[in-house]
């Protein structure tokens, strides 16, 4: 009996998300933001087959047997991107100690996908996932590919690579006779190990690898300013990772992580807090991306003020510190030339707000027009998928609408109206269609 009603529920689920039959629509844009060229094009026709886009052309055209969506009073848009989330996380939902110790990996995987269809109802079709149990996030990457889900292309790092104690150490905070099956996973000291790591997660199916070289916020005891990752482990996961044709992410907040790391070869700095202008001076000459995830340190922020009592130790301290910094390190960035990737660590507030990034970013001294392409042209490229990110032919049908224009009024990002991904609706007239 229990067999069988899995077997119902899997089959219902796929049923439900699943790719419909194919057809061929235009979208009629009364406005187009397409991701490539700056400013705007007005009555634009995207002509969409399958799950690509076929033809941009002015205008407003129908041809033979296509279904026409109107789209003819709003602003159209490439699918949006988030390059740093965390699916199967949520610290909002109370102290984070205790949920690490409660929460199962079945818990995150169903946690997950809840939260995958947020995102996608949010307007974002792509997310890069920096952090998460290697064989639930490859899971669910993998059931969002086939149809069985509804959620955004999913870009996985798996476990992240953190030195004992560092922050990625989930044991951090805890009795040492107290452990859980997977918390030595991503455990790397020294750069044989560092190296065996990432063939594991290679072979494991992730597609980038993620890395601690500083301490962090939302871990106990570990330093943000310090560099906890000697230069040789660095390396050791830069090589391999590269030989292996995967992008490394470092997360990094202090200046000598950041600079060691960027000169190493990491492809991004996630976070880049304490950077100086030494910092951007490395990065830039490296192409190193910088994701800068504002909302993550406005919330921390928030959090340690309202709710101390359900931080770890230090954590509240930490997040003082660090918060109100980051909004100054993104402009200086930019204003250095540095690049940026728009990412906002989903999962350390809740999901499905990741729009507020867009209004914080530009309340930071961002230009809206930059802000956008750090969404559309900055995460695709550090992702290394042209076919998102840009509305063209050939590109993926992933694209969304607001009724009144972003350019105008940044907040209008997070009130996105329609939603369509790889050539299927999946939110109409701002309702959800799965």
């Amino acid at each position: 009996m229990k067999k069988t009603l899995l077997a119902g529920v899997a089959l219902a689920m796929t049923m439900a998300c699943a790719p419909a039959i194919a057809r061929d629509y235009v979208i009629h844009a009364g406005h187009l933001i397409d991701g490539i060229n700056p400013g705007e094009r007005s009555q634009v026709s995207i002509v969409v087959h399958d799950d690509q886009i076929t033809a941009v052309q002015d205008g407003f055209v129908t041809p033979a047997g296509a279904e026409v969506i109107d789209l003819s009073q709003g602003t159209v848009m490439p699918g949006l991107i988030d390059a740093h989330v965390h699916l199967t996380l949520d610290l909002t939902k109370g102290n984070a100690l205790l949920q690490s110790v409660t929460h199962s990996s079945y818990d995150e995987t169903l946690d997950g996908v809840g939260n995958a269809r947020l995102t996608l109802l949010a307007g974002f079709t792509s997310v890069r996932d920096v952090g998460g149990d290697t064989a639930v996030v490859v899971a669910l990457k993998r059931a969002q590919k086939a149809g069985t889900i509804a959620g955004p292309r999913m870009w996985v790092s798996g476990s992240i690579l953190s030195p004992t104690g560092g922050h990625g150490d989930p044991a951090n905070g805890f009795d040492p006779a107290l452990t859980k099956p997977g918390w030595q996973d991503g455990i790397v000291d020294g750069p044989d190990e560092a190296v065996k790591k990432v063939r594991e997660h290679f072979r494991d199916g992730v597609d980038l690898i993620k890395i601690v070289p500083s301490g962090g916020v939302a871990s106990v005891g570990d330093d943000p300013q310090a560099q906890l990752m000697t230069d040789a482990e660095i390396k050791a996961v830069v090589d391999t990772a590269h030989t292996l044709h995967l992008p490394v992410a470092a997360h990094a907040h202090g200046a000598q992580a950041i600079d060691h790391a960027s000169a190493i070869g990491v492809d991004s700095i996630e976070h880049g807090s304490f950077a100086t202008s030494t910092s951007y001076a490395i990065m830039k000459q490296h192409g190193t991306y910088l994701v800068p995830t504002l909302i993550a340190g406005a919330t921390v922020v928030e959090f340690a003020q309202k709710h101390p009592e359900l931080l770890g130790p230090s954590m509240a301290e930490k997040a003082m510190a660090v918060g109100p910094i980051m909004a100054k390190n993104l402009y200086a960035a930019w204003k250095a030339g540095v690049k940026i990737a728009f990412g906002t660590d989903a999962g350390v507030y809740h999901h499905g707000q990741n729009g507020r990034e867009f209004e914080l970013m530009v309340k930071a001294g961002m230009p809206v027009a930059d802000v956008l392409r750090s969404s559309f042209v900055g995460a695709a490229n550090l992702i290394g998928e042209s076919r998102i990110g840009a509305i063209r032919p050939g590109a993926f049908a992933d694209i969304v609408a607001t009724d009144r224009d972003p350019m105008a009024d940044i907040t209008e990002l997070q009130r996105v109206r329609f939603v369509m991904q790889g050539g299927r609706v999946v939110k109409d007239h701002g309702e959800p269609r799965i």
